[in-house]
């Protein structure tokens, strides 16, 4: 049997923020105080001891982030890949694009996210302006992570079918209710996302959704579905630290996440912590 330690570890979902550059609004929230200071690449290395490479994920709606971001992984072996932030309604979505790209550490970027959750608008994703930009993000050769609400989750289902040729990756298993104990309706529209070969997973978020006294057990029934509809073939790890530390530290998520995974195959494990990662982002070729 393959042990865990022999198994490549790719994390695809982690933020930083450094406060003393920008101030982060959304830490502003109740029960946030402990997010509230400047969290770096080097504190997460020394948390994320054996851990391969990783995905740094943008955290506000500022366009001066995404080349920051970049230049981090252009001087950091450690951060493979970058979802950064654009503004998918600007006319120009496609030249800021290409422009991105140029930066420093440019060949980096390997999607876009959106604060989607925060859109009073269900059906946000399906605006025509909107839907221009996903539109650019595919052209580029781009994913798009979806960070949403699960009643924003049929508007995902749709955008899945607008644009065939876009990877969608849903953050956070599309934040079930894990605190309530309930699956539907989330787990039908999680099934339906999946039922569509464009659509991904990230087995991320799950500690900070179910709070204060979770355990695996009751992780469980979120991450089976998520894997009976996916597949580890389109499932990833990821830590979303340090958000996670509102209820985890990193090697409780980990150790989670492995445990969630156990009753899989080798290979099966392989593209969860790795291989999947790696595919749709692009990973292998960004060394």
């Amino acid at each position: 049997m393959t042990s865990d330690a022999a198994i490549r570890v790719v994390d695809a979902h982690h933020h930083v923020w450094d406060l003393s550059v920008r101030d982060q609004e959304w830490l502003a929230g109740p029960g946030l105080a402990p997010l509230r200071r400047t969290f770096t690449l080097d504190e997460l290395r020394a948390q994320a001891s054996g851990v391969a490479a990783t995905v740094l994920v943008q955290t506000v709606t500022v366009a001066e982030e995404t080349p920051e971001f970049l230049a981090l992984a252009e001087d950091d072996p450690l951060v493979r890949g970058v979802v950064g932030w654009t503004d998918l309604t600007a006319p120009g979505v496609a030249d800021e694009l290409a422009r991105l790209r140029e930066l420093p550490g440019g060949e980096r970027l390997v999607g876009i996210r959106h604060q989607v959750q925060g859109e009073r608008d269900p059906e946000w994703l399906l605006r025509p302006d909107v839907a221009r930009g996903l539109a650019a993000v595919a052209h580029a050769g781009l994913a798009y992570d979806l960070v949403v609400l699960p009643r924003q989750l049929p508007a995902c289902v749709r955008a899945a079918e607008l644009h065939p040729g876009l990877v969608l990756v849903l953050d956070h298993l599309g934040k079930p209710p894990i605190a309530s104990g309930g699956t539907e309706p989330w787990g039908s529209a999680v099934r339906a996302l999946a039922a569509l070969p464009n659509t991904v997973c990230k087995l991320s978020g799950l500690v900070t959704e179910a709070g204060p006294g979770w355990s695996a057990a009751s992780l469980r029934p979120y991450a089976d579905t998520a894997l009976e509809a996916f597949g580890p073939g389109r499932l990833m790890y990821g830590s979303d630290w340090p958000v996670c530390l509102l209820a985890a530290s990193y090697g409780e998520v980990l150790d989670a996440a492995r445990a969630l995974t156990g009753d899989l195959g080798p290979h099966e494990r392989a593209q969860v912590f790795g291989g999947t990662a790696d595919r749709v982002y692009g990973l292998s070729g960004r060394a």
